[in-house]
């Protein structure tokens, strides 16, 4: 069985990487998750953040932040969370070198060289912001999307 370049890098970052799923994150914060009720707790499974929950439930709905950055403004200090979803684009078709066939010419007889070409797969990684949690004091206070 074959499998692509592409295919393969995902399975090792899966693999090597461990995938950071809710049912880990619930157990890693127990105590937390245990102490909310029971819609609180069907609304963090969906992935879903609201004004006013802690970070901890941020955490427990959405995974560690790909990034964080701190503001420091008249009103506080704030922590911002940003997620950004990856994937990558095919891009098209690139040669890599060529592969000599020896086929003989039925009229002749004669063998005779041919080069097919190797090609290979290119694809990009991209990656875009798909959502921002400001947090003040512990707690969500803005919850940005962006526009598609």
């Amino acid at each position: 069985m074959k499998i692509s370049f592409p295919l393969a890098a995902l399975l090792v970052t899966l693999v090597l990487g461990g995938c950071s799923t809710f049912e880990k994150r619930a157990q890693e914060k127990a105590a937390i998750f245990a102490a909310l009720d029971a819609p609180t707790q069907a609304r963090l499974k969906a992935g879903e953040v609201g004004l006013g929950d802690s970070a901890d439930m941020v955490y427990l709905a959405l995974g560690a932040p790909d990034e964080k950055h701190g503001q420091v403004s008249a009103e506080g200090e704030t922590v911002v969370w940003i997620y950004l979803r990856h994937w990558q684009e095919y891009r098209g078709e690139r040669v890599m070198g060529y592969h000599a066939i020896t086929a003989t010419d039925p009229r002749t007889g004669t063998p005779t060289v041919l080069y097919e070409p190797l090609e290979q797969s290119i694809y990009q990684d991209r990656e875009e912001e798909r959502l921002r949690v400001t947090l003040k004091d512990g707690k969500v206070t803005v919850i940005e999307r962006p526009k598609k």
